[in-house]
């Protein structure tokens, strides 16, 4: 569904389950655009909903992507215009305060149009990635070269000379091209073969030769993508002696059909993807010399750690895996020995719920003396520091901490750079020691959620704000917190300021909820209100944050009450909290989510809680399902965006990681299926799913419609044809809007007099 990132960011596909509210259709996008010779200043105003898809949702023209150079001199940032996707590649120089562009799609390309191949377009999809021109680059150790990938054209810009050339590839596109940390070869897979560069020369090398209509080289699995969060199939020795690379083998795995109905001449996908207690890929790590051909397999327990969770590569380190059981209830940290492949046992953890993955660690030291571990064994997150034999020398954070994520190791001054907060709502950025000396320190201030990006030296950052106050921005600062300047973001300003409270409720839980009111509140008047849920394991809803609860406010403002809670089995508290909905993960959301809105209408009595509408996208989705078909006694609508319907046909890694296997939960599966209560439904209901999901197929919302179908159910069905779990199209977007508002406004209506 999506996979377990930082453990303080809001995933991608919760925010698109926030991002459905509008009330009326706004008139056609081409119409607004098209050139008139009429009189600008007769024209009507676009509509507030028209603006938000256009700039995707007033985000557009932000700074992202960004990269301190380690020296400490510059920093480096992608940013588009407001209205544009394409982005481009910018600078900013520390001594002079001073941005420009170093690198535009445009130039590169010659005004070529770029063209992706359908395994870059996948793996964007994996990574929630819509934007075009230069969306990503890779920068050496030194700072001196960047290289950056356009379609199926490679570039490298070479700083000190200001001068960029194209990287001559022959026969066909490459996926993931990457610079090794010195700079001085280019990796990258194509034809599903891995292959090397040395910039010295330039001539490219084949290293693997194992490729064919089942085995990929280079590359990571679906499963590592889309639930793991390693999008890296291949890394370099520090060295730039050898490179170890994972083969996959999908021989067994089953093909899930994704077709366009409305262009049957197109042709079909059959990607692989491994259904729920079926036959996963299979993974092997080799490890092979750049400039020969001697190779070894990495050698470790396959059969009972079958999944290949992390690699890590640092210099002065060993070659370092962390290896996982199919349950996820088991997990191995390796050190390997790369001229033999041989595996020495690091440290071994067993939760009896899961294991989560934070790609953040393991973070070795520069000397190799040690490294950073996180482990919720104690009952939370806590930061570790080990020796270089896995031995724990000491917990670095805490108790009550609040640990979120690891953002930087500065090794020469032993010091961690971490998100954390003890408020659920908020995530801060904290300096901590590693050694028992020294108390950890607080960089940022106020409600809202903060990050930070670090170069090597650690002599300057980037500090990120998204505020409970509406500040969002991108401040660059010194090792002793000065500020340098702002990294400039052109996106357009939203023309309302969403009325959002947050709101801490009672009862053993102490439910974090928040609360958009129409701005010409009338507190005479009882509201309808609309209950935005996501629901599900690794996604927070409920942040202090206030831009992005502007689609909210637009629904508020005709109408609504809007309403969103987090329940447990989401993140943000201890483990316990999260780890409590084991082998089934709707009855205690679904019961923590009435609790919550109970509360809130006993707290708040403009909110009418005989009109309670709920909508939701993929977790969401599926959690309206399950509440409108299981709940009707407070839910009177809901809307379904791209649901998951039978978790048997979901994903081995998500899935398994909640229910456990198929056949040793089959209660908890039943459970789950919303199947199960289709007959139940006797409360209107739509339900939206992209005909192209490669994520959650579109067979989950045939397979609700048809059981809903021969029970006897009403319920309107909205396919979008050719999207996939992502709709980024602004016109579809636009309608998609309206089309869920109008359903709710038809269903609830309209406030009404106390």
């Amino acid at each position: 569904m999506h996979r377990p990132t930082a453990r303080f960011l809001t995933s991608a596909i919760a925010a698109a389950a926030l991002a459905h509210a509008v009330l009326t259709p706004a008139p056609a996008l081409g119409r607004q655009q098209a050139p008139t010779t009429a009189d600008p200043a007769a024209q009507p105003p676009e509509s507030f909903l028209t603006q938000w898809a256009l700039t995707r949702g007033f985000s557009l023209g932000r700074p992202r992507g960004v990269t301190v150079t380690p020296q400490g001199d510059a920093v480096l940032f992608l940013r588009s215009e407001p209205r544009s996707v394409v982005h481009s590649l910018y600078t900013y120089d520390l001594a002079t305060g001073t941005e420009k562009v170093l690198l535009t799609a445009e130039k590169l390309l010659g005004g070529r149009d770029e063209v992706l191949t359908p395994e870059e377009k996948a793996r964007r999809e994996r990574m929630r990635q819509t934007s075009r021109g230069i969306v990503t680059y890779s920068l050496s150790e030194d700072g001196s070269k960047i290289l950056v990938p356009l379609g199926s054209n490679l570039f490298l810009y070479d700083r000190a000379t200001d001068k960029v050339s194209q990287v001559p590839v022959a026969n066909g596109p490459v996926v993931d091209p990457r610079l090794s940390e010195p700079g001085n070869w280019i990796g990258y897979v194509k034809g599903d073969n891995l292959w090397a560069m040395p910039l010295a020369e330039r001539l490219e090398v084949q290293l693997s030769f194992a490729a064919d209509d089942l085995r990929t080289c280079g590359t990571s699995e679906f499963v590592a993508q889309e639930e793991m969060g390693r999008f890296e199939g291949y890394w370099f020795s520090p060295d730039e002696t050898h490179i170890a690379y994972q083969i996959t083998d999908h021989t067994g795995v089953e093909r899930l059909t994704i077709s366009d109905p409305m262009r049957p001449e197109n042709g079909a996908q059959s990607p692989f993807y491994p259904r729920a207690g079926k036959t996963n890929a299979t993974v092997t790590l080799v490890v092979q010399q750049l400039t020969g051909r001697k190779q070894e397999t990495v050698k470790w327990n396959r059969d009972e750690f079958p999944y290949l969770a992390t690699v890590r590569w640092s210099k002065n380190a060993p070659l370092t895996i962390l290896v996982q059981n199919r349950e996820q209830t088991r997990q191995q940290l390796l050190a390997v020995d790369h001229l033999t492949g041989k595996t020495t046992l690091l440290l071994e953890e067993n939760d009896d719920a899961w294991l989560n993955i934070d790609q953040a660690v393991p973070a070795w030291l520069e000397d190799g003396s040690g490294f950073l571990w996180i482990s919720d064994r104690s009952g939370e997150a806590r930061l570790e520091l080990r020796a270089a034999d896995g031995s724990l020398v000491r917990e670095v954070s805490p108790t009550g901490f609040g640990l979120r994520g690891l953002i930087s190791l500065d090794s020469k001054n032993r010091v961690a750079y971490v998100s954390a907060s003890a408020e659920p709502t908020e995530s801060h950025v904290w300096r901590v020691p590693l050694d028992a000396a020294g108390t950890a320190q607080q960089l940022t201030k106020g409600a809202g959620l903060f990050g930070a990006a670090f170069g090597k030296d650690h002599s300057a950052y980037v500090l990120t704000s998204n505020t409970l106050e509406g500040e969002i921005s991108a401040v660059v600062r010194r090792a002793d917190g000065s500020t340098v300047g702002t990294l400039q973001s052109v996106a357009e300003k939203p023309p309302m300021v969403p009325q959002y409270e947050l709101v801490t409720l009672g009862g053993p839980h102490h439910f974090r909820a928040s609360i958009v009111r129409p701005r010409d509140f009338d507190p005479a008047k009882k509201y309808p209100v609309l209950l935005n849920v996501y629901g599900g394991p690794t996604a927070q809803t409920v942040t202090a944050t206030r831009q992005g609860q502007l689609l909210k406010q637009w629904y508020a403002d005709h109408g609504f009450i809007v309403v969103t809670a987090d329940n447990r089995g989401t993140p943000g508290r201890d483990r316990a909290w999260e780890k409590i909905t084991k082998n089934n993960f709707i009855d205690i959301p679904l019961d923590d989510q009435v609790a919550a809105l109970e509360q809130l209408g006993r707290k708040f009595p403009e909110m009418d809680m005989s009109r309670v509408g709920v909508w939701g996208w993929s977790f969401g989705g599926y959690f309206t399902a399950m509440a409108t078909m299981r709940r009707p006694d407070v839910f009177k609508c809901g809307v379904a965006g791209a649901p998951v319907c039978d978790f048997a046909d979901y994903d081995t890694h998500y899935t398994e990681r909640y229910l456990g296997l198929p056949d040793k939960n089959p209660k908890g599966y039943e459970a789950c299926n919303v199947l199960t209560y289709c007959k139940d439904l006797s409360v209107p209901l739509m339900i939206v799913h992209g005909t192209a999901d490669d994520n959650v197929y579109f067979m989950h919302a045939l397979k609700m419609a048809d059981a809903l179908f021969k029970a006897g159910r009403p319920f309107e069905f909205l396919p979008l044809s050719g999207f996939t779990h992502m709709v980024p199209d602004p016109v579809v977007k636009e309608r998609l809007e309206s089309r869920i508002a109008g359903f709710f406004q038809k269903h609830l209506g309209s406030p009404s007099a106390r």
